[in-house]
């Protein structure tokens, strides 16, 4: 079994070397790594006891239509010396010979590594990381990696931090059509071209492997375990349940039954490529990935599904951008239906947890933007996509919070490819009150925020918006947040650029949330 060894410390500085190599997504970058496992390891969903383990199976030349074994190893050291957990799992050409392997029986708050194995070929070795610390979590925020538009020397940053877990929230693929002005960076083409949507599983298959093919992110999924949750581009842009871009006319429009068989290939696609713990049944059309993690009794972590159960944002607005009042006004509006609601109050109020965090994909405070339309009439719009389109909701989530006195809790989201620092406050004309909530909103990997929008938001937060602490929309990167029991801290981690697949990693801004207090203060 000597050939079964491979250090983690090789693969992630082979990863790492490939940055700067390879053109990713072209069969010469996915063959920097070795034999099948051409799109790399990941781990996900930490437990006290367990995590899930994952990797797909590709080859140049297509496998067979049939089951292969694959065999699977945890260790306690990178070499393998103490191997604690085995196996064989068997990766299923109906889920594109995808593994999910459900350890369990380890222990808690410790360092694992694994590897897989098919016939003579050994994947590279992945770290992760069970649950379990009740004195320290450190975790990485991302989110909004559109391949076309960059590169990703934040996912090489990320992969040298000193993290527990990552959370990703969301926009893991995005589902435009080809076109980019980076020639190693243009995307799949699609069964049916020119739509700018991806509609069946071959066309989000191949755009998962393209995105997994780039090593800067197979380097991040083997040096941490990931806790993931889709976001909108992940199926189509802006959809709510089974309605699609509300902004979509002729060939680009579907009906609801229609669109149901997209998304229901998305989320097949999104179950496959990810280290979730998930039950799929392909043929329901649907996927329950809202979850929570208990670190120790330290952080409470509620993952949601903003999307699958939303009812469709108000007053058909382009691009979901339009006056407060039909936010307002939507009191039957809801971004997680009625059981998920449920079920997040139900773990707020019976956490044990010192932090409690709700972890989601669109910013929640009240963002009141400069119109930027003319004639500019209303003088200011609200993006009806984010809570800011189901007013009625946020109110009662926020009222919820703050009657059932939910200990320290925070909300982290990302969407829209900017950093955001927020005060939550159940009445945000009165910026006197206590806040309930602290959020923090971390920008994207590599898509953008408008250019033109950041100087006029900056200008105007003051006046419109005093609740928020910081905002930066010119910066790409993620959040790193380390908690003890006294503080929350969050360092706002940025590139400076995404032209090059390596760009220095730097702490742009640091902020503190005390335990007991909601009040955010600068670092």
């Amino acid at each position: 079994m000597s050939e079964f060894v491979l250090s983690r410390r090789k693969a992630l500085v082979g990863a790492a070397a490939a940055v700067g190599a390879v053109v990713v997504g072209s069969p010469s970058a996915l063959a920097e790594t070795a034999g099948p496992f051409l799109l790399g390891v990941a781990s996900g969903d930490p437990l006290p006891d367990g995590v899930v383990l994952w990797t797909r199976l590709v080859r140049e030349a297509p496998l067979p239509d049939r089951a292969v074994a694959v065999g699977w190893q945890i260790a306690e050291d990178e070499r393998f010396c103490r191997v604690v957990r085995s196996g064989v799992a068997s990766a299923r050409p109906e889920l594109a010979h995808s593994v999910h392997v459900d350890v369990r029986g380890l222990l808690p708050g410790r360092e694992y590594f694994y590897r897989f194995r098919t016939g003579a070929d050994v994947s590279p070795v992945g770290r992760t990381r069970t649950t379990g610390s009740d004195q320290r979590l450190r975790l990485g925020v991302v989110s909004c990696q559109d391949f076309q538009n960059g590169y990703w020397p934040a996912y090489v940053g990320l992969s040298e931090e000193d993290l527990d877990v990552v959370l990703h929230l969301g926009d893991y693929i995005y589902e435009n059509d080809p076109g980019s002005r980076f020639a190693d960076r243009v995307h799949t083409t699609p069964e049916t071209p020119g739509l700018g949507q991806l509609r069946t599983l071959a066309d989000y298959r191949a755009r998962h492997a393209q995105y997994k093919g780039d090593p800067a992110l197979r380097a991040a999924h083997a040096a941490h375990p990931f806790v993931s949750t889709w976001d909108d581009h992940d199926v189509e842009s802006n959809y709510a349940g089974l309605v699609d871009e509300a902004d979509d006319t002729g060939a680009e429009h579907q009906t609801p039954e229609e669109f149901a068989l997209q998304r229901g290939a998305g989320y097949q696609a999104y179950y496959e490529h990810m280290p979730i713990r998930a039950t799929l049944v392909p043929s329901s059309g649907g996927l329950r990935i809202y979850r929570r993690f208990d670190f120790g009794t330290l952080v409470r972590l509620n993952v949601l599904d903003t999307r699958q159960y939303r009812t469709q944002q108000p007053g058909g607005f382009p691009d979901n951008i339009g006056p407060e009042q039909p936010g307002a006004g939507n009191t039957a509006g809801t971004l997680t239906g009625a059981e998920q609601e449920a079920w997040l109050n139900e773990g707020l109020t019976g956490s044990p947890a010192r932090w409690n965090v709700i972890a989601q994909q669109v910013m929640m405070a009240r963002t009141r933007l400069p119109n930027p339309f003319p004639p500019h009439v209303p003088p200011t719009v609200v993006n009806l996509d984010q809570w800011d389109g189901y007013q009625p909701h946020r109110e009662r989530l926020l009222r919820f919070v703050e009657e059932a006195a939910v200990a320290n809790p925070v909300v982290l989201a990302g969407d829209i490819h900017s950093t955001w620092v927020n005060e939550l406050r159940t009445n945000f004309d009165d910026p006197a009150s206590a806040p309930v909530a602290a959020e923090f909103v971390g920008t994207s990997i590599s898509s953008d925020f408008p250019v033109a929008l950041d100087g006029p938001v900056k200008a105007a937060n003051p006046s419109l918006n005093p609740h928020v602490k910081y905002f930066d929309g010119l910066k790409r990167g993620y959040l790193r947040c380390e908690v003890d029991r006294d503080q929350w801290r969050t360092d706002i981690r940025n590139v400076a650029t995404i032209e090059v697949r390596q760009s220095p990693v730097t702490t742009t801004a640091s902020f503190i949330v005390e335990a007991g207090n909601s009040t955010i203060h600068p670092a």
